[in-house]
């Protein structure tokens, strides 16, 4: 527990906690939790060094930190129930003036200390204010502070007469353990807690909306996602920009800055990239600007278009391709955003197009031409093919020959994989996409990982939790050779073999396939994709509560490095079927030709960099190659260490949000400005 809340402290506080904040934590919290649990309440839920406010601008750079909120539901009126908690580990206390309470000498601690009562009166009052987690909302507030180390008698100024007093300044000591009990007994009722904490931290932005469902619900409001921090920040600065640049629809009259502007956008996957981006689109055009959304993936584009605007042809049209603007459209945008610009390529091209309507200059250049305003939001981490070369670099010079000003920002904060900072960083270690050492995996209860032990088990397992209500896909390293649809009746062939167990790939195909398999652009989003397996390609940029992760045989452990591998394919009886002849990567992206040994394994270490991060609850790796499975088994332990594994029927009622069907044929026609349909819920999204 202490080395997670110490790197959680580092992570938020921006410094290391000290030894005497982590051996508090050691002894004070665990006494409290054996309290609890001998009150009969310890499903009491602990909520520690928690901010008073859901606004930490009100003490800017130093939020106010409660030692623990305990949060349950009260007994008698069913509500939620919260005692404030300052625990102290102080034996003795002594006055500084003998007239008052109020401030105190502890032996061993340097300068005066308050009275532990005035903190939590200053809590209590940010706690229960409009700006607290509950936000006005009915429910039980108290607090005490609580001396395990100490007696009535060392500690007698505290509970004095004179000392202050409140629904929050209940003292306990050792003596007054049977007291502390029994009000536990009286503040929360033996169950219902987990739901209640749940409310909270969902209230408190610490739960985070899947985008695709903020997307759905937002239709018809400006505001689709709730930015926090750095995020906030980028946001604002680049709506305060396009009000500098940009002509003004509503003050025509107004001659705007004719400076170019490029935004540079940097930050790993699950930094919010994309929320920042929707976000920025849905306040622009609010604004009467015009706007598009660029991207070079198709499996994002095609679940916003598919999934989010299923019958909204104007919804639809505001998203496109890094492809599209091989001719700058007339008159101008006024804003493009470019999301996933490591994805870019030298020129744009397709095997679809005349030869003659092919660029002839660099992608990046034909963007920049397309808008007076850019943003490129980047990962150079995700770039898993030879010819996409977005970089800072390549941004950096493009800006240079068109004369923008660049504004650069980098993203630190991880919002997917539960939050989880921990957990990238050690998929990053594993991979070797870190130049760190992969230490043993230590649960966080934030991010969950476990390694199965045959791909039956994997499956079984991503198909319990989808079919209980979470979102869930199964994706692979591009390990098989890849069938196209076959015959009339549009067949899948199973591609990906194991042992006896066969799954298709799936559908390379821009319609439905037989059994109603959905085409590639929207397979990650539909119901019925959950029986064909994902890869890199159709898995960048989205999510799941559960994501399977299957790797292949491209990437093998021996001995203490990785060693990775290219597969050979044999022709089968059947036209247009193969399968594998030596195992190793199949992917037609990064074949000896088009790239060297070095360069092939960045990729394929930046492809499972992908697939390993799609998850928001729980990953459930497997390997086909044994020695690999269990050096992963080691790494990881035991699935159920402290109960932490967060399947379905394990979450509190409230955390168990369905993921919504796209909406119908029609739905949404008109929105997008201010005041039309249906106000949207405040969702909380990166």
């Amino acid at each position: 527990m202490v080395p997670h809340l110490a790197a959680r402290w580092r992570y938020f506080r921006g410094a290391d906690a000290s030894e005497s904040e982590r051996s508090a934590w050691a002894e004070s919290l665990v006494s409290l939790a054996n309290d609890l649990v001998a009150a009969g309440r310890g499903n009491v839920e602990m909520i520690v060094e928690c901010a008073a406010t859901l606004d930490e601008a009100i003490c800017p750079g130093d939020p106010r930190l409660i030692d623990v909120v305990l949060v349950g539901r009260h007994p008698k009126r069913h509500v939620a129930s919260v005692q404030l908690v300052e625990l102290k580990r102080w034996s003795t206390v002594s006055r500084v003036e003998r007239a008052t309470a109020d401030l105190l000498h502890v032996p061993g601690l340097k300068g005066e200390k308050k009275h532990p009562a005035l903190q939590l009166g200053a809590y209590y009052e940010a706690f229960t204010s409009a700006r607290g987690p509950f936000q006005g909302a009915d429910f039980e507030c108290g607090g005490f502070a609580y001396l395990h180390n100490a007696t009535d008698d060392s500690v007698r100024t505290l509970i004095d007469v004179d000392a202050p007093t409140g629904s929050y300044a209940r003292i306990y000591t050792s003596d007054r353990r049977e007291q502390l009990l029994s009000d536990l007994r009286k503040h929360f009722a033996e169950e219902g807690a987990a739901s209640v904490a749940e409310r909270m931290l969902q209230s408190m932005g610490l739960r985070n909306t899947p985008l695709l469902d903020a997307m759905i619900w937002s239709r018809g409001a400006d505001t689709v996602f709730t930015l926090r921090g750095r995020q906030k920040e980028v946001a604002d600065q680049v709506l305060e920009t396009a009000s500098k640049v940009l002509p003004d629809p509503r003050r025509p009259a107004l001659v705007p800055d004719k400076r170019r502007v490029i935004f540079l956008v940097t930050g790993g996957a699950g930094t919010g990239k994309s929320a920042i981006g929707l976000q920025i689109k849905a306040e622009l055009e609010a604004q009467g600007r015009t706007v598009k959304y660029a991207s070079g993936s198709r499996a994002f584009n095609g679940a916003l278009q598919e999934h989010v605007g299923y019958g909204d042809k104007q919804f639809r049209e505001t998203f496109t391709y890094f492809s599209s603007f091989v001719t700058p459209p007339d008159p101008l945008l006024d804003v493009l955003i470019c999301d996933e610009a490591h994805r870019l390529r030298d020129r744009s091209t397709s095997r679809f197009w005349k030869p003659e309507d092919w660029g002839t200059g660099p992608q990046v250049d034909e963007l920049l031409a397309a808008s007076r305003l850019t943003v490129f939001f980047l990962d150079e981490g995700q770039s898993v093919r030879p010819n996409e070369v977005g970089t800072v670099g390549l941004i950096r010079d493009a800006a240079e020959r068109h004369g923008a000003r660049i504004v650069p920002y980098k993203l630190r904060e991880q919002f997917r994989c539960g939050g989880s900072d921990a957990y990238v960083r050690w998929v990053r270690a594993l991979l070797g996409v870190a130049d760190e050492e992969p230490g043993k995996w230590r649960p966080d209860g934030l991010m969950h990982i476990e390694v199965a032990d045959t791909p039956e088990e994997l499956e079984q397992i991503i198909r319990t939790e989808a079919l209980a209500g979470a979102s869930a896909r199964m994706v692979a390293g591009y390990c098989w050779p890849w069938t196209k649809p076959l015959g009339k009746e549009r067949r899948l062939e199973a591609d990906v073999r194991i042992g006896k167990w066969y799954r298709p790939w799936n559908a390379d195909s821009e319609s439905f396939c037989e059994d109603e398999a959905p085409p590639s652009r929207i397979w990650s989003v539909h119901e019925n994709g959950l029986g064909q397996i994902g890869c890199v390609y159709t898995a960048q940029g989205l999510e799941w509560d559960w994501c399977g992760v299957i790797m292949g045989e491209d990437m093998v452990r021996r001995d203490d490095g990785w060693v990775f591998r290219r597969g050979k394919e044999r022709k089968t009886a059947e036209s247009g079927i193969k399968r594998v002849a030596e195992p190793g990567s199949f992917d037609p992206k990064v074949k000896a030709g088009s790239v060297d040994d070095e360069g092939f394994a960045r990729l394929i270490r930046h492809a499972y960099h992908v697939l390993l991060t799609r998850a928001s609850r729980a990953t459930v790796l497997y390997s086909t190659d044994k020695e690999t499975r269990d050096y992963l088994k080691e790494l990881v332990g035991k699935a159920e260490i402290h109960g932490l594994r967060p399947t379905w029927e394990n979450l509190p009622v409230e955390a168990r949000m369905p993921h919504l069907p796209r909406p119908g044929r029609g739905r949404g026609k008109g929105r997008g400005r201010k005041g039309a349909g249906s106000p949207a819920p405040d969702l909380r999204l990166f």
